[in-house]
């Protein structure tokens, strides 16, 4: 390979990994839910406001920070964020209560809500435009992989030294590579490196005050960025209810063992790593591009297996695991685009450079409903029983087809405008 090509790979492996361990960090909590009810004596309703407490401050630390982030640069954001994470999360489990536990998980989630913007910053640096869709939905694995192993991790973990020791794997895991990223971790042009085939605007420096001038409602304020923030809300409200919920709709509803559900609830997550993988390469090459059209049909898909598994629910292990599958097939791949690649490129349009704000608040919006969904499944589960949890999810899911519907009429209207002043001059 090239010198160039060898950064590229090494910075997308550190950032893969680096990314991987916030979810391998998070997923621990969806696994002991039921030892938190059985042996700590927490309700569904307290359980859905520990997930509020770790996903609340995620999300809007995300969208107070993005300028913050913007100015320390990506090495220095990333690195310091996996460090403080894994540093809230060390001493979780080991003793407190409900306030404390709460507390850990603030601090966690605030530290994480710098990562993915750093990310995705790094990523637009190394890798050039007419790659974009491919290479964030390949990233977007990460979350999927880490969430994976997190599972995996934690499942042996319960099973072997009790639901207390779950977190301290992890956290040690994530402080260490935090480390990692500081020392090796650089950009394009503190290497001076060039990348080819890139716009000027995300190659050259942004102005020095770019970042301070850029307020959360001028970015809300770029074509089609409301759409697609909104439309990522409700999908990442379907992701995060089965991340964190779904072992225990699996035990309670459906009467698998603890570690039997904690592993068929894999299926979501190896479906979503496929449907990253794949959607990027997809949009690329059938979609021309057009990422918006190929999410709208993804997230049909995925509406369609969530209701089929609802209706199917007691056919057995095998068909619950397949549409499982499906559901994570189809959400995975917008998720990753609608978060990183369209609002970059979206950001990219506007004069002002926006790329890395327009993720930061379209993903910090999105995770919004990430942690909305900790009490209100949470509710609905103590009021109403599991079943309504799940069609719950249907509707979230439905709801995020209407409004990726929306952001292509969006896109296509820019589009249009876009190109009629090129038609008259012809």
């Amino acid at each position: 390979m090239a010198p160039l090509q060898v950064r590229q790979f090494i910075t997308f492996c550190l950032l893969w990994v680096g990314y991987a361990l916030t979810y391998f960090l998070r997923k621990p909590l969806g696994v002991i839910k039921a030892d938190l009810r059985d042996q700590a004596g927490l309700n569904e309703a307290q359980l859905g406001w520990l997930d509020a407490a770790l996903l609340a401050p995620y999300a809007l630390a995300q969208m107070a920070l993005a300028p913050a982030g913007q100015r320390l640069g990506a090495r220095r954001t990333l690195g310091l964020g996996l460090l403080a994470a894994g540093g809230a999360m060390l001493p979780f489990g080991l003793g407190g209560g409900p306030g404390a536990m709460a507390m850990m998980l603030a601090l966690n989630g605030a530290a994480q809500s710098c990562c993915w913007p750093a990310c995705a910053r790094s990523l637009a640096e190394w890798f050039p435009d007419n790659r974009r869709n491919s290479v964030f939905g390949l990233f977007g694995t990460s979350a999927f992989g880490g969430g994976i192993l997190g599972t995996a991790v934690s499942v042996y973990l319960q099973g072997a030294y009790g639901w207390r020791l779950v977190h301290l794997l992890p956290a040690l895991l994530c402080m260490s590579f935090g480390l990692l990223v500081l020392l090796v971790l650089y950009s394009p042009e503190e290497l001076g490196v060039a990348v080819h085939e890139k716009d000027s605007a995300v190659t050259k420096a942004s102005p020095p005050d770019a970042a301070q001038t850029l307020t959360w409602r001028d970015v809300w304020q770029i074509p089609v960025i409301p759409e697609v923030a909104v439309s990522l809300f409700f999908l990442k409200l379907v992701r995060y209810a089965m991340y964190m919920w779904l072992p225990m709709f699996l035990s309670q509803q459906l009467h698998y063992g603890r570690q039997a559900a904690g592993l068929l609830s894999l299926s979501f997550d190896v479906g979503a790593v496929l449907g990253s993988a794949v959607i990027g390469v997809v949009v690329d090459r059938v979609f021309a591009g057009r990422a918006l059209a190929g999410c709208l049909l993804s997230v049909v898909a995925s509406t369609l297996s969530l209701l089929l598994f609802s209706l199917t629910s007691g056919w057995g292990a095998p068909t619950n695991g397949l549409l499982l599958l499906m559901a994570g097939l189809f959400n995975g791949g917008p998720d990753t685009l609608l978060g990183a690649a369209i609002p970059t490129e979206l950001g990219q349009r506007d004069e002002r450079r926006a790329a890395q704000a327009a993720s930061g608040a379209v993903n910090g919006f999105g995770s919004v409903g990430t942690f909305l969904e900790g009490p209100l499944l949470g509710a609905v589960a103590l009021h109403l029983g599991w079943p309504a949890v799940f069609y719950s999810m249907v509707l979230s899911s439905a709801l995020a087809v209407l409004c990726v519907l929306r952001a292509d009429a969006a896109d296509r209207r820019w589009r249009r405008c876009r190109a009629a002043p090129l038609l008259t001059a012809a």
